[in-house]
């Protein structure tokens, strides 16, 4: 059985391609024509250069392929309105789903975003079930995302589209090589971060949310969406654990949302007579004011995903970041 892949080389998408080839599957992975792909180096792939915004290489790139696994998405918070987010998370995805009509593919494992759900309260977390409610941050990447996933929805309920959706929280572990969520880690570790908010999130393992990525091949109800979360912390936990992790001090200091929204929206303006994305901005401060906490039981008893723990992520992720060398 083939698997193509889309987003291979980048942080999710490379331990796809590794988990997939280690569980039996042939990858066809998808690489962004002039992007580097040496993090998949030592792996017995099929590369296919190109574009997913050309419909004559989607077409191309599907042929033979038993399954799809996309992965490829822009997840910039910078600039909060962003065409780009609606071209390749919303856009693109409809290209996608007119090619696999033409071919006779499977099933189509997308990640989307538990951001598509509510988020919760530690005590009640958000579920697959909980309303919506991060339209209020006007987040181009969030709400691109979010209209992805209702399109998908109806498409499998009216068209039968044979779509199942993992929705990731926080994650965090190796390769991430831009990087993404590690920029909050690296920032911790380097003592640029003066303090920590009042929210918090679900952080996840990167492997594990892969290893549901290609168990929902098998396992994945049709039409069904799964949340691959991981422990629920507020930040002064989390940041905790990273200067324990990285034997470095977290920050002590327990910044006030609007205290931390005035600070940003002078970084912000800073930011943009420099020309420069912004180490915070209005909306992130905003973000990380509130709690994004979220259960993942339905993937643990429908896909059998297994959180195999954050200390062990960001211990690998350190080791990442210092290898190359985003730590210096």
């Amino acid at each position: 059985m083939k698997v193509l892949v889309t987003g291979a080389n980048g942080f999710l998408g490379s331990h796809v391609v590794r988990i997939l080839l280690e569980s039996g599957y042939e990858v066809r992975a998808f690489i962004l024509k002039g992007t580097p792909a040496n993090i998949l180096d030592g792996l017995a792939y099929e590369t296919y250069e190109g574009d997913l915004l050309d419909k004559r290489d989607i077409e191309c790139a599907l042929d033979g392929c038993d399954y799809v696994i996309h992965t490829a998405a822009i997840t910039d918070v910078w600039p909060s309105k962003s065409p780009q987010s609606w071209k390749i998370n919303f856009e693109l995805v409809k290209l996608l789903v007119d090619a696999f009509k033409r071919k006779p593919v499977k099933k189509y494992i997308h990640v989307g975003t538990a951001n598509s759900f509510g988020f919760g309260s530690k005590e009640q977390p958000g579920t697959e079930n909980t309303p919506f409610n991060s339209g209020k941050y006007g987040l181009d990447y969030i709400n691109s995302k979010k209209a992805a996933q209702d399109y998908l929805l109806s498409e499998a309920h009216e068209n039968r589209l044979p779509v199942v959706i993992i929705n990731p929280t926080f994650m965090i572990g190796e390769n991430d090589s831009k990087p993404g969520s590690g920029e909050m880690i690296i920032s911790v570790i380097k003592g640029k971060v003066p303090g920590y908010s009042a929210g918090g999130r679900s952080f996840a393992a990167v492997k594990d949310v892969a290893r549901a990525c290609v168990a929902a091949i098998e396992k994945g109800d049709v039409g069904a969406c799964y949340i691959t979360g991981g422990i629920n912390l507020n930040y002064k936990e989390f940041f905790s654990l990273v200067g324990k992790v990285a034997a470095v001090k977290p920050p002590q200091l327990k910044i006030p949302k609007f205290v931390a929204v005035i600070f940003a929206t002078f970084i912000e303006l800073f930011a943009k007579l420099r020309r420069k994305k912004p180490l915070l901005t209005k909306t992130m401060a905003k973000i990380s004011g509130d709690g994004h906490y979220y259960s993942s039981n339905k993937a643990m008893k429908e896909l059998g995903y297994i959180q195999s723990g954050l200390e062990r992520a960001l211990a690998e992720a350190i080791a990442y970041y210092k290898h190359r060398g985003y730590l210096n």
